[in-house]
């Protein structure tokens, strides 16, 4: 009877760490303890205890500056393993793994988050180009050509809290609305230095069945590649992410 009992108190106390790891990741960024545990529907005491095993087992985080906590390492991780599991992204991986030999241009793939684009992989040309984006690395939305592509092909909804945090006054003034028309015309974005000085980007979508870019993948070039050969590269790019979107039963949405 004790070792039903315990047994039932285990697993109730796996779901609720399971919930508070959830609103870990629902939540816009690092939060405070009093946001977690009344979104996790628990006291702070409580909602503090269990935090402490996430961080025990590298789920989560805590800010030493602010206190505030956010995901860690090992769900950035479970994140990753998901991803590599999908249809989409496997054949993602493949294709643009081909790309990359036939072209010598290095491809990062990106997945929107709650807190705005993140970096799920990336694969070296040659020659390789060295930044300081890794896989796990974010990106802002409104000033990189990642984040123009999921700020186009994404529902408003979805990425109406990045867009504020992005345009507060802090910030160099941007007309959202134009520059979201232009790469849904356009069908991609490309940006030159704009978030890494000397770096030349240009991202293209990959679209699920709902039209909706669920990945996107940004070919990367410096000055050891002629910036006349660009538009070929971005092309063949193209090419290659509608024939996965093709291949995994996505659709292009009109506009």
């Amino acid at each position: 009877m004790v070792e039903t009992t315990d047994r039932r108190q285990g697993i109730q106390s796996v779901g609720i760490g399971l919930r508070v790891l959830d609103v870990l990741a629902s939540l816009d960024g690092a939060a405070a303890l009093g946001a977690i545990a009344q979104a996790s529907d628990l006291s702070a005491s409580q909602a503090h205890r269990y935090l402490a095993s996430l961080i025990a087992a590298g789920m989560a985080r805590q800010d030493a500056a602010t206190g505030r906590y956010e995901l860690g390492p090992g769900a950035l991780r479970l994140g990753l393993a998901a991803l590599s599991r999908m249809d989409v992204f496997r054949e993602a991986a493949i294709a643009i793994g081909d790309y990359v030999r036939e072209t010598g241009r290095t491809v990062q793939m990106a997945a929107l988050g709650p807190s705005g684009p993140i970096v799920v992989r990336w694969i070296m040309g040659t020659p390789p180009i060295s930044t300081s984006l890794t896989v796990g690395a974010p990106l802002p939305l409104l000033s990189s050509a990642t984040g123009h592509v999921f700020l186009a092909f994404r529902p408003e909804n979805q990425t109406r809290a990045m867009v504020e945090r992005e345009t507060q006054p802090q910030f160099q003034p941007i007309d959202v609305e134009a520059l979201r028309s232009r790469v849904r015309r356009d069908g991609y974005s490309a940006v030159r230095g704009d978030l890494i000085p000397g770096l030349r980007a240009t991202a293209v979508p990959i679209f699920d069945l709902q039209g909706e870019a669920v990945f996107t993948a940004t070919v990367l070039a410096t000055d050891l590649f002629k910036p006349e050969n660009d538009a070929q590269a971005r092309d063949r790019l193209i090419e290659v992410c509608d024939q996965i979107t093709a291949a995994t039963g996505g659709i292009r949405p009109q506009v």
